[in-house]
């Protein structure tokens, strides 16, 4: 009885099993509602909140998990039909959205609505957040524009569409390959070439490199041969030349929407919600932290640059100067040899299984939460994990969770957190409870080790299990107000935090234990990992602000054709002080921010940085006395996760900290 009682409460089940046809027939289904829906708010002689808004929204409950399945699948399938189809549905699933997000007789309904004080003032504040969301939404989409106004936005809203999904097709399917002899990746450890595929190239077998993470961060970082480096990352940086294009393009059609709307740029309409408000406000933090890292970073360089030249007078070879190539490498060296520390020191201790539920155990702890594996759940993939989330005493189910880790081809090439569904109350009080999926490439095990995580790749996982909490803990009563509601420079607030528990050892013990001895990490390790956690601090906060300040030159401009590959050279160079080596390389064509999603991080990339701010201050004010304190644990999940986009996020963030946040802890 009780098992059945569970069963009914954990709300709809989700098929991630999809043929081609099945995502088509899907995708009409989806499309025919949404259509009938907004046909029948359009018809309404009185609009109140309950027959035009509530139908909007209740719409976005009940096929918002559906959609989601069927655009996300194209990140992750085997099957490349699969993963068409769904490059397809999501096309016709955005244009679909968009055209309805344009229609005048829908918003004529929600503006009688929003204008009706005696309506408004009946609605609880959740209801009418909602409701001036909605408002808002139908504006930014041009239905305060004349009929040809709206018709030019439309048409660029369409193209901004496609350019996205191609852009994300391209940096998913098109891996860069390279041939590497043992001698020339020289510096790479032994399990590096464990059940590594070869070929034979001249009479030679020579190793076969991906620029999947798990073979690019590696020889990024420790490979000792200049030209192997080199050729990696040229490999990386030209394996998509057509994205720049795509990019160009998409660049100067979101300054036509943003002058459209009335906005002098695009960065100016992005930003209007955020909690920056204004370009203006992101350039000064901006240009006050640089100022603040290049102070500091001239002592950083001059460390790498002798390394560099030690290294160039034993191979007699001439000082040619610092290049993007030697970042990481020299980065990496230096940290080694001032604190004793190599990731190669640390990644026996940090099998990814027993660090998984070591994070989730932990969570558990703070938060409240208990993950149970579903052994039984249908996945897309015999690598995927699925966890039930309950209360931790057992007394209410939270949502679903799945966990895929390990690299594949035409997999998403780096980490992120999927909202699949967001939790919503249902008509009979009963709750839809939220689904969020995990992405990432860690290494796969071999035939003699299971897959062995950096201390970085465990920082990922941290950060990406704090983007998960933050979705499964979300409690609203509309789906509307889930996670990608949340303002873009208060979402990486909670992922950067839960980092920092990746420094404690009083934590790592726990769960980072040799996967041959079982003994746990010594203390003098995580020691060294903190003591080198600030090392090379400046370059590497230069190179944040370099990405945000090339987001900010191509999207806080009125020059339609801003040369996007030029500007990304030439601020790398000013701002990272590593030069790029060629005018033919560039990593903007594989910066996905800046696309992927519908380019949700387009003129927000500075969000990780301000975000950061907020989380040295939550964890230093907060959390830093007792980290595992279940009270102030709740206290963060009641008043900074809970209420999703439902609230500005300044809010939840001065009712926790009991006063407005401040940079004194990040600075």
């Amino acid at each position: 009885m009780a098992s059945r009682l569970q069963q009914a409460v954990k709300g709809a089940a989700l098929n991630f099993q999809r043929t081609p046809a099945e995502i088509n027939a899907a995708v009409q289904r989806l499309i025919r509602r949404e259509q009938q829906t907004y046909d029948k708010v359009a018809a309404q002689r009185r609009p109140t909140f309950t027959n035009t808004i509530a139908p909007l929204a209740k719409l976005e409950n009940t096929d918002g998990g559906e959609s989601a399945i069927i655009s996300f699948l194209q990140n992750v399938s085997t099957d490349k039909q699969v993963r068409d189809a769904s490059s397809e549905a999501e096309r016709a699933l955005l244009s679909s959205r968009m055209t309805s997000m344009m229609r005048e007789d829908v918003y004529k309904s929600v503006k009688q609505v929003l204008e009706n004080s005696v309506e408004l003032a009946r609605l609880d504040p959740e209801d009418r957040a909602l409701a001036e969301s909605m408002a808002r939404q139908y504006r930014q989409n041009g239905l305060a524009l004349s009929a040809e106004q709206r018709a030019k936005l439309k048409t660029i809203k369409q193209r901004l569409i496609e350019l996205g999904i191609e852009f994300s097709r391209n940096t998913n399917e098109k891996d860069g390959v390279a041939l590497f002899t043992r001698d020339e990746l020289a510096g790479l450890p032994d399990s590096f070439f464990e059940d590594r595929e070869t070929r034979t190239e001249n009479g030679v077998q020579k190793f076969v490199v991906t620029t999947k993470y798990p073979d690019l961060v590696p020889v990024m970082q420790m490979a000792k041969v200049e030209s192997t480096r080199k050729q990696m990352l040229y490999a990386e940086e030209t394996r998509c030349p057509e994205n720049i294009a795509l990019l160009q393009e998409a660049v100067g059609l979101r300054l036509r929407a943003a002058q459209l709307l009335g906005y002098q740029t695009y960065a100016g309409f992005r930003l209007e919600e955020n909690m920056a408000k204004t370009p203006d406000t992101v350039l000064e933090f901006a240009s006050d932290l640089r100022q603040r890292m290049e102070k500091l970073a001239g002592a950083e360089i001059k460390e790498i640059e002798a390394l560099k030249r030690a290294d160039n007078e034993a191979a007699g070879k001439p000082y040619e100067g610092l290049f993007n190539w030697d970042y990481r490498y020299y980065s990496t060296l230096v940290k080694q040899r001032k604190h004793k520390i190599s990731e190669e020191q640390v990644k026996p201790y940090f099998a990814v299984e027993r660090v998984t539920r070591g994070i989730l155990d932990l969570c558990q702890t703070i938060l409240g939460l208990k993950f149970v594996k579903a052994a039984d759940a249908p996945t897309w993939h015999p690598d995927v994990v699925a966890y039930e989330v309950w209360e931790a005493d057992g007394t209410a189910f939270m949502g679903h969770i799945y966990l895929d880790l390990f690299s594949r081809a035409g997999k998403y090439g780096h980490a992120c957190l999927n909202p699949i569904q967001t939790g919503y109350e249902k008509d009979d009080g009963t709750r839809e409870y939220p689904v969020a999926v995990i992405l990432a490439n860690f290494p796969k095990p071999t035939s003699t080790t299971p897959s062995l995580l950096t201390h970085n790749e465990v920082l990922t996982l941290l950060h990406e299990i704090g983007h998960l909490v933050h979705c499964i803990c979300t409690r609203t009563k509309w789906a509307h107000f889930g996670l990608d509601s949340v303002q873009h420079d208060a979402i990486e607030t909670p992922s950067q935090l839960l980092e920092n528990w990746g420094y404690a050892h009083s934590v790592l013990r726990n769960f980072a234990l040799h996967y041959q001895t079982g003994e746990p990490i010594p203390e003098e390790l995580v020691e060294r990992l903190v003591a080198a956690k600030n090392e090379g601090s400046a370059l590497f906060y230069l190179r944040q602000l370099f990405f945000g300040e090339f987001d900010m030159a191509i999207h806080h401009t009125t020059n339609a054709s801003v040369d996007v590959k030029a500007t990304y050279n030439t601020l790398r160079k000013q701002i990272t002080r590593f030069t790029g080596g060629s005018d033919n390389c560039c990593g903007a064509a594989t910066f996905g921010h800046m696309m992927g999603g519908g380019g949700s991080y387009a003129a927000g990339y500075y969000s990780y940085l301000w975000s950061l701010v907020y989380s040295a201050d939550i964890f230093e004010s907060r959390f830093s006395a007792d980290i595992m304190n279940p009270r102030t644990g709740m206290d963060y999940r009641r008043e900074i996760l809970q209420p999703g986009g439902s609230r500005d996020a300044m809010v939840g963030l001065e009712r926790f900290l009991g006063r407005p946040p401040n940079s004194k802890a990040f600075l």
